[in-house]
């Protein structure tokens, strides 16, 4: 039955418009909750641990591991409310599709806008992270030492960091190919990080001196809260599981699971990593490392051929990492784009592998540029602001959707609603202070642009505005032969 086009920004999209939408998608339900699960865990465990400890530990020493804990503590009062949302609303798009469903449509542009920016930064991060580790390894195993003005990005003494843009564009390339052999290739990579980081504990425990975490927090709780904002993000990617939603077998079962799966998983294993770390090498030898871990077995357990095997399991670790966030980003956009709120022709399906190679180049050939031209460094704090925010977004909206519509089946609960979802938030927002003032001049710029871009595009095309949110223009399909 047609409904009244509404006319205001803060239009809410209904649950059951989004769920039919979802039912009549084009994208191909193939992956289940172990997939998702490994999805989750690729997304999480890259550049965060096998690079940023080298920044982070210099603000708090070897009081590194409670920075770790503080920043997963605020990812599960998170995750509990992605859980809750994903299972209630398995719909494509993450934070954005659940902000639409309870705060509106402006609202929910501002996420997606967050969205892509958070997931486009984060995947040029991990991609320069891979860079610096991909060399290492080519000038420990063979021998072969590539040039600084090809292997940095200027600002580090080079040119632009080749290895960096190839990465992006080769998973862009797999990502076309279809979802299952995405999943497949990633499940693998997760399972060869995850033997590496094992690795890495048991050889680290052989070298482990008590003695480097006698001045336990040189900074104070100050220093630990400041690496906690940094190293938060370590953290960012479990919500990539959400953007799965439509291309999974039994979401409202899988969501959850793999949602709480991997971000448990993870912080378990960085709470090991660090006490490792810390114990083999001490805290001031680790800061500033660009490869911090292979340090810690090279010199701290004097296992170069250890070293070796770190490096290429970061290697494998970051490329999992660059497949899932790239994912993520695309699903979201899809979104974004079958509700009008972005040309939706760029949403267009490739009918052979079911997968929306538009938009997938659309994102990548400008990261994988990003990523050749721009240090870590400068882009880590804008990535972590920017999910901070989403994940504040998230939270408030599990509360607004059980008092507006607490009849909805959830296929899981926050408990405690709304103490852990407000607790959450709270998380979230006090790390958002720690970050430096740039960060939020940066971000409050381009959620500028965004509005300037929703005034002069989404909002004339919104499906919601138009006719209710249904105008029957689902993302075409191609067979691109």
């Amino acid at each position: 039955m047609a409904t009244a086009a509404p006319r205001s920004p803060f239009a809410t999209k209904s649950t059951q418009q989004l769920l039919e939408t979802a039912e009549g998608t084009r994208l191909r339900r193939g992956i289940g909750a172990l997939d998702l699960t490994a999805l989750g865990i690729g997304a999480i465990i890259g550049t965060g641990i096998f690079v940023i400890v080298g920044e982070a530990i210099s603000k708090s020493g070897p009081a590194l591991v409670l920075s770790f804990v503080l920043a997963g503590v605020t990812c599960i009062f998170s995750a509990l409310s992605y859980a809750e949302l994903a299972s209630t609303i398995p719909v494509s798009g993450s934070a954005y599709t659940y902000a639409y469903a309870t705060m509106g449509e402006v609202l929910a542009w501002i996420i997606g806008w967050d969205l892509i920016l958070e997931y486009g930064v984060s995947v040029a991060a991990v991609a320069v992270g891979w860079g610096a580790y991909f060399t290492e390894l080519m000038d420990s195993l063979f021998g072969i030492t590539l040039s600084d003005s090809i292997s940095l990005p200027p600002g580090e003494g080079g040119d632009v960091n080749v290895p960096a843009f190839l990465l992006v564009l080769a998973v862009a390339a797999l990502l076309i190919s279809g979802i299952r052999q995405s999943a497949r290739s990633n499940t693998v990579m997760v399972i060869i990080k995850l033997v590496v980081l094992a690795f890495f504990i048991v050889v680290a425990a052989t070298a482990f001196d008590g003695d480097n975490f006698s001045n336990f927090a040189p900074n104070g709780w100050s220093g630990i809260e400041d690496a906690a904002a940094l190293i938060f993000f370590a953290y960012i990617g479990f919500d990539a599981v959400s953007t799965g939603s439509e291309e999974s077998k039994n979401p409202g079962r899988d969501l959850p699971i793999a949602i709480i799966g991997s971000l448990v998983i993870a912080t378990i294993l960085y709470i090991l990593v660090s006490v490792a770390a810390v114990g083999a090498l001490p805290a001031d030898k680790l800061a500033g490392q660009d490869a911090p871990l292979a340090v810690a077995l090279s010199e701290g357990a004097g296992i170069s051929w250890g070293a070796d095997i770190v490096t290429f399991g970061a290697l494998v670790a970051i490329t999992s990492v660059v497949l899932t966030i790239l994912y993520g980003q695309t699903r979201v956009a899809f979104s974004m784009c079958r509700d009008g709120l972005m040309p939706t022709r760029l949403a267009t399906v490739w009918e052979k592998t079911r997968t929306p190679v538009i938009l997938t180049l659309v994102f990548a050939i400008p990261i994988a540029i990003l990523a050749a031209f721009v240090p870590l460094k400068e882009i880590a704090e804008l990535v972590n602001i920017g999910t901070l925010f989403a994940f504040l977004i998230v939270n408030v909206a599990v509360i607004w959707l059980r008092r507006t519509k607490p009849e909805m089946d959830r296929g899981f609960r926050v408990p405690l609603v709304p103490v852990v979802p407000i607790i959450g938030a709270l998380l979230c927002a006090y790390l958002m202070t720690k970050l430096p003032g740039i960060t939020w001049v940066r971000f409050g710029l381009w959620l500028v642009l965004g509005m300037i871009i929703y005034a002069l595009y989404g909002y004339r095309n919104s499906r919601l505005r138009k006719n209710g949110g249904d105008d029957g223009r689902e993302p075409t399909s191609t067979s691109m032969a």
